[in-house]
């Protein structure tokens, strides 16, 4: 880092900007700030500035190079590696995942966000001894994995006295949403100033104000006026108009200037421009190879071009590139070759390979060979962009059509995985430029398909209807029967769910003409079904035949996936990693009313997602599991999983996964929102073509108006839910459907209603239905079935049917003068829902109470955990359970020191000083 340095020449506002953003760091404060401007503007300037200000901080930093070439954490590995003494304070699963990122041990592949708490942690084991600055300038240009990596640390520092500041040219979305500082160009006045400050003579005002107007005001481009523009230009006022502050001008200027260098200097910086990470000695080491001495470099350095220490360091990213630009393909090639010649291939094989494939001038399938090797190092790190970088250079280099073709198959595969669909696409075209197997043939048409079942469900403006990606999906699970069946089945789960998804937007035949189809392929196996084969199984029978069948396979499926979750967690990984599968596991879940199956499947996720460090998974695995903790009226702590599932999605920059939850937890809780959420999202579900999200707002809107007790409204949004057959929620829409109903005097739907519920064998099933009988028979069956409802709901798990339970049997005692008995039903059920914060049930259950004479007390304030933040009261309850600090953060992916810093201030609200005490205490988990 350089010296402290005055402020810049009019950069007051921004250098006091960053001079407070430093001031502020302490233990309890970080600061995250994103200074973005175009090529020239500054940015680098200002950051080199807060550098020199930082004296008594820790400095790290990093510096992207644009480049072809990607390796998986390079970027992130020079930036961490003055921290690397910190590794041992580490736990050991966030040790192990960096070492194996970084290259410095063997192991399973890291989950990206594993290695990102880690970095995290690490940043905390320094600054826990000295405040840390971290600077990445142009982040534009880091290799994607670390560029993910130090989006997510920043979303996540909190109470670490650290400063991460990064310098960006573009919009890279991984940085959207952060502190921004926009860096533009001078004021009129200031760029006179530096103009004037660069100038041996003096300008005409008129030239002057010309050549301040065309560079607008960037300090590059104004600082490169005296060596890109002749005396005579400037004089005579003759400066060539139309952009010569852009990139690619100020560019232009930089070649002709290294091009009037001699031609040793001129290949010498093509030498440095070709090595992205500027190691000297790699340096020193192929100028030999070239036969160039390196004092020929000594042109360049005088000219300001580069500057040779321990790193080679261009002065700016344009002069890279512009070093780059004026080589011809030749001389890039010779280059390329020197530095292959000069890499260790024992110590950095991957760049070795990726120089060697640099100054190929045509085929070499020994080069390809070793980019696939690389490919499946950079994938044992992680690196998914990186394993697609080299696949993809590895496929054009294969002379071979047919290994050419799998190669361009295992590339298309990787650039999906990497969310890079339009390289994905090109690649697959490429595979059909051979004549394809037809196992080939069905792979290409399956990742295809994939790619825009994905896209459908992202939400983005331009995606298909999710409707469109269920036919290319059928076709592709159709071709691969026979030649890949585990495959064929797994695209029936795709096309099955892309048709739930679809719901109402689809005519109903279509989803079971694929069902059909599932099944047929089903019949033909001769070995034991997986339970993913069995999910498919039952999940197809329940569509072909209707409520309650398939339920044999579905109880299958259910209690294999059990099992595997608590003998094989990389089972349950590998659900989290797939987007069709949990509509198909919650749904047969709730389809058999098995409360249990939500509860232990959706803890596994929960539990294989935190241990695993499996980020991208766990905010579905969070809203799963809130779902469970909502159903039995634990609203509170739904809440909490939910907003750390939206915090978690925001951090990995993902689109969010838990709105719908939210809508629901919203509606039960009869939240003043909850009607205007379900409007907004019904108006997105009809227009993105997502006819299941629009059945289920329609439950939402049912229970949100019985609860209020808007029952004619009850009854419009539960007919409506109910006139699609959903799977996973027709059966809870149907008893909406019945409650409404009978306040509505619409009896005769009422008891169709009834008649239609398919009821498995579980208390929460047998209860519900018993609930339901209950609302449409005469009174004297109606007080027995009420009171087997109560006793079957008792132990279910589903407190919130058991208090609407209780409410409804408590209404019907009134309405036939039991008062004394309505008074014990509503009561239970008033504290019931007053405790769950289920405010329009509440007020429903309150309402019949002073019908009956009762006098209720105002609910209290809350339990000693109501002052409590979400994250907060989740902190409190696992110190409760004894975890330790560490163990705490690894859970929640952040630090221990921020797990600290939360719990002071859990102390200071609870006015308790010890972790023992917490313990005593109830506070929502």
């Amino acid at each position: 880092m350089p010296n402290p340095q005055p402020p810049l020449r009019g950069r007051a506002a921004e250098c006091a900007l960053l001079d407070e953003t430093i001031a502020a760091v302490a233990p309890g404060v970080c600061r995250v700030l994103v200074l973005r401007g175009e090529a020239g503007a500054g940015k680098t300037a200002l950051l080199d500035y807060v550098g020199g200000r930082a004296e008594k901080f820790c400095r790290i930093g990093v510096f992207g190079v644009q480049s072809d070439m990607e390796l998986a954490y390079a970027g992130l590995q020079q930036l961490c590696a003055p921290l690397l003494g910190h590794l041992d304070a580490l736990p050991a699963p966030q040790r192990q995942a960096l070492e194996v990122a970084f290259g410095l041990g063997s192991g399973d592949t890291p989950d990206r966000f594993l290695v990102g708490l880690a970095v995290l942690s690490l940043f905390a084991a320094a600054a826990a001894e000295q405040p840390l600055l971290a600077v990445v300038d142009d982040a534009q240009w880091l290799d994607q994995v670390s560029l993910q990596t130090l989006s997510f640390v920043a979303r996540r520092l909190l109470a670490e006295p650290v400063a991460l500041l990064f310098g960006v040219r573009d919009h890279p979305e991984l940085l959207a949403g952060l502190p921004e500082l926009a860096v533009r160009g001078l004021s009129d006045a200031d760029a006179r100033e530096l103009l004037d400050s660069v100038m041996v003579a003096g300008l005409d005002p008129r030239v002057r104000d010309r050549v301040i107007a065309e560079t607008r005001g960037l300090p590059l481009a104004i600082l490169e006026v005296p060596r890109s523009v002749s005396a005579a230009e400037l004089s005579g006022g003759f400066w060539i108009a139309g952009k010569r502050s852009s990139p690619a001008a100020v560019e232009q200027t930089y070649i002709r200037r290294i091009r009037s260098l001699p031609a040793d200097t001129q290949r010498l910086l093509l030498l440095a421009a070709a090595e992205p990470l500027g190691d000297a000695a790699l340096f020193i080491h192929a100028s030999g190879q070239l036969g160039v001495a390196v004092s020929a470099l000594a042109p360049a350095e005088a000219d300001g071009l580069i500057e040779f220490g321990s790193r080679m360091r261009f002065h700016h990213p344009l002069i890279r590139s512009a070093a780059y630009r004026a080589g011809d393909l030749p001389g890039r090639r010779e280059a390329h070759r020197a530095l292959a010649d000069a890499t260790d291939p024992e110590r950095d094989p991957d760049r070795k390979a990726w120089h060697a494939a640099q100054a190929a001038d045509g085929p070499d399938d020994g080069v390809a060979a070793e980019l696939e090797r690389c490919a499946m190092r950079a994938q044992g790190r992680g690196g998914v962009a990186a394993a697609a970088t080299f696949l993809e250079r590895a496929t054009a280099l294969t002379a071979d059509p047919v290994l050419r073709t799998a190669r361009a198959l295992a590339a298309a595969h990787a650039k999906r995985d990497a969310a890079d669909t339009d390289a994905a696409d090109s690649l697959l075209a490429v595979a059909e430029l051979a004549e394809l197997t037809p196992l080939q043939q069905a792979q290409v048409a399956r990742l295809r398909a994939q790619m825009l079942f994905v896209r459908s469900r992202s939400g983005t403006r331009g995606a298909p209807a999710v409707a469109d990606t269920a036919p290319p999906l059928l076709a592709a699970a159709a071709a691969l029967h026979g030649l890949d069946d585990h495959a064929s089945r797994e695209s029936y789960v795709e096309a099955i769910a892309a048709l739930m998804y679809a719901g109402r937007a689809v005519p109903p035949g279509r989803l079971v003409q694929a069902a059909e189809a599932a099944l047929t392929a089903l019949g033909s196996i001769d070995e034991p079904l997986r339970p993913i084969d069995l999910l498919l199984q039952g999940t197809a029978e329940r569509i072909t035949g209707g409520p309650g069948a398939g339920t044999a396979a579905l109880g299958q499926a259910l209690t294999a996936m059990r099992e595997q979750a608590d003998a094989d967690e990389a089972a349950v990984g590998r659900w989290l990693r797939v987007p069709a599968f949990p509509i198909l596991q919650e749904s047969a879940a709730h389809e058999l009313w098995d409360q249990s199956a939500v509860v232990h499947l959706s803890s596994a996720a929960v539990s294989c997602a935190r241990r695993g460090g499996a980020l991208a998974g766990l905010p579905r695995a969070l809203a799963y599991r809130a779902g469970a903790h909502q159903l039995n009226g634990e609203f509170d702590t739904a809440a909490q999983l939910l907003d750390e599932a939206a915090a978690i999605a925001s951090a990995t920059a993902a689109q969010s996964p838990v709105r719908y939850h939210e809508v629901l937890l919203a509606a039960w809780r009869g939240a003043g929102d909850a009607e205007r959420m379900i409007e907004t999202l019904t108006a997105e579900a009809v227009s993105r073509g997502e006819g299941r999200l629009q059945s289920l707002l329609g439950y939402a809107a049912a229970v949100l108006f019985n609860g209020q007790g808007r029952y004619a409204e009850a009854f419009a949004a539960a007919q409506d839910c109910c006139a699609a057959e959903n799977l996973g929620f027709h059966g809870v829409c149907l008893y909406e459907l019945v409650e409404s109903a009978t306040r509505t005097d619409a009896l005769d739907a009422a008891r169709a209603a009834v008649d239609r519920l398919q009821i498995g064998a579980t208390d929460w099933g047998l209860g519900i239905l018993a609930a339901a009988q209950a609302m449409v028979a005469d009174d004297a069956a109606a007080v027995d079935l009420f009171g087997e409802a109560v006793d079957r709901l008792s132990g279910s798990g589903a407190a919130v049917h058991l208090a609407r339970t209780r409410l409804q049997y408590g209404e019907w005692l009134r309405r036939v003068n039991r008062r004394t008995d309505a008074r014990r039903e509503l009561t239970a059920a008033h504290e019931m829902f007053t405790g769950m914060g289920a405010r329009g049930f509440a007020e429903r259950a309150r309402r019949e109470l002073v019908a009956t004479g009762e006098k209720v007390r105002a609910s209290s304030a809350g339990g000693p955990g109501s002052a409590l933040t979400a994250q907060e009261a989740q902190i409190a309850g696992l110190v409760a359970e004894g975890m330790t600090n560490a163990e705490i953060g690894a859970a929640l992916f952040i630090s221990a020191h921020t797990v600290e810093w939360h719990l002071r201030k859990v102390f200071a609200k609870l006015n308790i000083t010890s972790r023992r005490q917490l313990r005593t205490m109830s506070i929502p988990r």
